[in-house]
């Protein structure tokens, strides 16, 4: 019974597995935008700490995560300067989105083509 106490407390004592995915951003729109990713599952921003990522007209930008398995990561991204025009979630993950959000899982992201 000892034993069986202790498994279960190793379990839920054991960190998240970690995992990665790669999100592939193309910006079609004639003007720079930014972007941030966000966790669905638990309070996480990707890059954080008030940065984002900074795609310039025409640009396509790889952007790996490391994520924890299974976690449901969704994009929201903005014109540089004008945060209502936005794609996704949009900036601060306030938007409801279709086929804006992927699951940690390993690989990359179909290419998002993010369009005037």
């Amino acid at each position: 019974m000892r034993s069986i106490l202790a498994l279960a407390i190793a379990f839920l004592a054991a960190p998240a597995l970690a995992d990665d995915v790669t999100f592939v951003m193309q910006n079609d729109h004639p003007n720079a935008v930014e972007v941030e990713l966000y966790s669905q599952d638990r309070e996480h921003v990707w890059p954080g700490d008030g940065q984002v990522y900074y795609l310039d007209d025409g640009e396509t930008k790889q952007i790996p995560l490391a994520c924890e398995a299974g976690e449901t990561i969704c994009y929201g991204a903005w014109i540089a300067g004008d945060q209502a025009s936005y794609w996704g979630v949009g900036p601060g993950n306030v938007q409801d989105c279709e086929g804006c959000c992927y699951t940690c899982e390993g690989g990359q992201t179909e290419q998002i083509h993010l369009v005037p």
